[in-house]
C-alpha cells in the first residue's frame, strides 16, 4: 500500500513537470489540451464512484466483480473513441508529415492512444494500470488549478473550461461505462457454466 502511494506521488511529481515543460502557449496545443482532458481526465473519478458504489453490494453471485472488471475496457472504449477523433481530423491526409505538423504534443497523444490496450484481457485484469495512465492526464487540472491558486495565471477562463471540460469527460467515461454493462448483461454472448 504505501509503495503504491509512493508510486503515485512520484508519477504525480513527473506528470506536472512534463506538464510545465511541454505545455505552450500555442492555440493548438491548447486545444489538444482540451481534447485530452475531454476523454481521459474524468475516469479516476468514475473509477473510485463505482467502486465506492459497489463496495457494499453482496459478492455471492459475482457480479461486483464483474462490473468492477468492466472499467478497464470502458476506459478503452474511450481511448479508441480518442482515436477516432484524430483520425477524423487528420482526414484525408493520413502521412507522417502531416501527423507531425498537426500535433503538437505527440507524447500525450501517443499516451492517449495507448489507452486502447485495455481492450487486451490480460492488460485489462490489472485494474491499477487504467487508473495510472488516466492520472497523468486528470494531472492537467490539478495543474491549471495549481496555477490559478497560486497566482502565476490571473485568467480563470482556463479553470471554467477545465472544469466544463472535465464534467463532460466524467460524462462520456460514465456512458461508456454504462454501455458496457449494459452491453454486458443483455447480450446472450455471456460465458455459460459447462454443468448446466
Amino acid at each position: 500500500m504505501l509503495i503504491l502511494i509512493a508510486l503515485k506521488l512520484v508519477l504525480l511529481f513527473l506528470s506536472i513537470c512534463i506538464c510545465c515543460l511541454v505545455m505552450g502557449n500555442e492555440f493548438f496545443a491548447y486545444v489538444q489540451h482540451l481534447e485530452m482532458l475531454a476523454f481521459f481526465s474524468g475516469y479516476p473519478l468514475v473509477y473510485y464512484l463505482v467502486r465506492f458504489l459497489l463496495r457494499n453490494i453482496s459478492s455471492k453471485n459475482g457480479r461486483r466483480e464483474e462490473i468492477v472488471s468492466i472499467l478497464p475496457f470502458a476506459y478503452a472504449l474511450v481511448g479508441t473513441l480518442y482515436l477516432g477523433l484524430l483520425l477524423k481530423n487528420m482526414y484525408p491526409d493520413y502521412t507522417i508529415a502531416n501527423w507531425k505538423d498537426r500535433i503538437q504534443q505527440p507524447y500525450f497523444v501517443i499516451w492517449g492512444i495507448l489507452s486502447i490496450l485495455f481492450w487486451i484481457p490480460v492488460i485489462a485484469r490489472k485494474q491499477i494500470l487504467s487508473i495510472l495512465h488516466s492520472i497523468v492526464f486528470f494531472i492537467f487540472i490539478v495543474r491549471d488549478l495549481f496555477f490559478q491558486l497560486a497566482g502565476y495565471n490571473q485568467d480563470r477562463s482556463i479553470i471554467r473550461n477545465d472544469m466544463r471540460i472535465y464534467t463532460v469527460s466524467i460524462f462520456l467515461n460514465l456512458l461508456a461505462f454504462t454501455l458496457l454493462v449494459l452491453l454486458q448483461f443483455l447480450l446472450p454472448f455471456r460465458k455459460k457454466n459447462p454443468s448446466s
